[in-house]
C-alpha cells in the first residue's frame, strides 16, 4: 500500500469512529502528498462536516467532484450537506439526480433515490418521493441495510403498510438493529399496538446504550457548561419559563419513562407543576401560581440529533425552544406535573 493510500484508509477510519481531528490530520497529510486527489478532498469534505463546517465540507466536496466528475460518494456527501443543515433541497435534489447518471450497481441506484426522496421531502414534494421510491431496483441487494433504509423512507412518507414488512425484515436480518427496532416501536404504535410498541422502544433504548458515544462527544460536565450557556441564550420569551428550573443530565429516558410512553429518542422533558398544588390545573394568566420546572436533557439523544461537534449547539436551543413552546405557550391551560417529551 503506498503512503497515500494509507493516510487514506487511516482517515476514513477515524472519521467513521467519529474522530473528525484525527481524520482531518490524516487527510492533509495526504494532501500534501497529492493536492489534486478527489479522495483527498472527498475526506476532507466528510471531516469538516463531522465538526459543523458545512461550508467548508460542501467546498472540499465541489472541488472533489471537479476533479472527477463522475465521483458519486462526494456528490452524495454534497447532497447530505446541502440537505442537512443547510436546507437547500433544490441543489440536493439536482446533486443526487447528477449521480444517477453515474450509478451503475442496484446499491448505487437505491442510495441516489432514497437520498433523494430525503431531499424531496425537505422540501415538501410528498407526490415526487413517493414516484421516486417507485423507481428504486428491485431486490435482493447485496447489503441487506437497504432493507431498513427503504423501510424508513416509506414510513417518512406515511405509507406505514409499505413500511412495516421492511422494518419487520430488518429486525430479522439483524436482531440488533437499533434504529430498526425503533421504528418498529413507531409503527406499532401508530397501528394501536401500545404493547409492540413499548417492547420495541425498550429494545432500542438497550441497544443504543450499548453503543459508545460519538469520538467528538463533550464530558458530562462541557455539556452541562453547554446546556446552562444554551438556557441563557434563550429569548426572553422563552427563558422565563426555565431560567430557574432544576436540570438533570442523563443519558437516555429511564426505562420506566418508556414504558409510561415517552419516547426513548426524546432529546428532553419538561415536568412542569405548580407549587403545592401537585393535581391541579393551572392557567398561564396572571393570577395563576408560578410553576417550578424541572428539565431533563438527554445528552445521547442530543448527540445523535446533532450529528457533530459543531451542530451540537445549535440542536440543543433548537429543541429546548420547541419543548419550552409545546409545554408552555401552545396549550392553555398546562395540567400540572405534566411531562412533554419530542424526538
Amino acid at each position: 500500500m503506498d503512503q497515500l493510500s494509507a493516510h487514506l484508509d487511516r482517515g476514513w477510519d477515524l472519521a467513521q469512529k467519529g474522530d473528525a481531528p484525527g481524520a482531518s490530520a490524516c487527510a492533509k497529510r495526504a494532501l500534501e502528498l497529492d493536492p489534486q486527489s478527489p479522495e483527498v478532498h472527498n475526506l476532507l469534505g466528510y471531516t469538516a462536516a463531522l465538526v459543523g463546517d458545512s461550508e467548508e465540507a460542501l467546498e472540499h466536496y465541489r472541488q472533489a467532484i471537479a476533479l472527477d466528475e463522475t465521483y458519486l460518494e462526494a456528490m452524495l456527501n454534497a447532497a447530505e450537506v446541502l440537505m442537512h443543515p443547510l436546507g437547500e433541497w433544490d441543489e440536493a435534489v439536482d446533486l443526487c439526480d447528477d449521480a444517477l447518471d453515474y450509478a451503475e450497481t442496484k446499491e448505487e441506484i437505491a442510495d441516489c433515490l432514497l437520498l433523494r426522496v430525503d431531499a424531496l421531502l425537505g422540501k415538501g414534494d410528498v407526490d415526487e418521493a413517493k414516484r421516486c421510491m417507485a423507481r428504486l431496483p428491485e431486490q435482493p441487494f447485496e447489503n441487506s441495510s437497504y432493507v431498513f433504509l427503504i423501510g424508513r423512507a416509506f414510513y417518512e412518507l406515511g405509507e406505514s403498510e409499505k413500511a412495516l414488512p421492511y422494518i419487520e425484515e430488518a429486525v430479522r436480518c439483524d436482531a440488533n438493529h437499533a434504529d430498526a427496532h425503533y421504528y418498529l416501536g413507531l409503527l406499532r404504535d401508530d397501528a394501536g399496538d401500545v404493547r409492540g410498541a413499548i417492547e420495541a422502544f425498550l429494545r432500542a433504548r438497550a441497544l443504543d446504550l450499548t453503543k459508545p458515544p460519538a469520538a467528538w462527544a463533550p464530558s458530562p460536565e462541557a455539556f452541562a457548561q453547554l446546556v446552562r450557556r444554551v438556557i441563557g441564550s434563550l429569548d426572553a420569551l422563552l427563558a422565563r419559563w426555565v431560567r430557574d428550573a432544576d436540570v438533570f443530565i442523563v443519558d437516555v429516558p429511564g426505562a420506566e419513562l418508556v414504558v409510561d410512553g415517552v419516547d426513548p429518542r426524546a432529546m428532553m422533558i419538561v415536568d412542569a407543576r405548580a407549587p403545592d398544588e401537585p393535581d391541579s390545573l393551572v392557567g398561564l394568566d396572571a393570577a395563576a401560581p408560578r410553576l417550578q420546572a424541572r428539565l431533563f436533557i438527554y445528552q445521547r439523544n442530543v448527540e445523535r440529533g446533532a450529528g457533530s461537534i459543531g451542530a451540537l449547539e445549535a440542536e440543543l436551543l433548537s429543541a429546548l425552544e420547541r419543548e419550552i413552546t409545546a409545554v408552555f405557550l401552545d396549550r392553555e391551560p398546562v395540567v400540572a406535573s405534566e411531562k412533554h417529551s419530542l424526538n
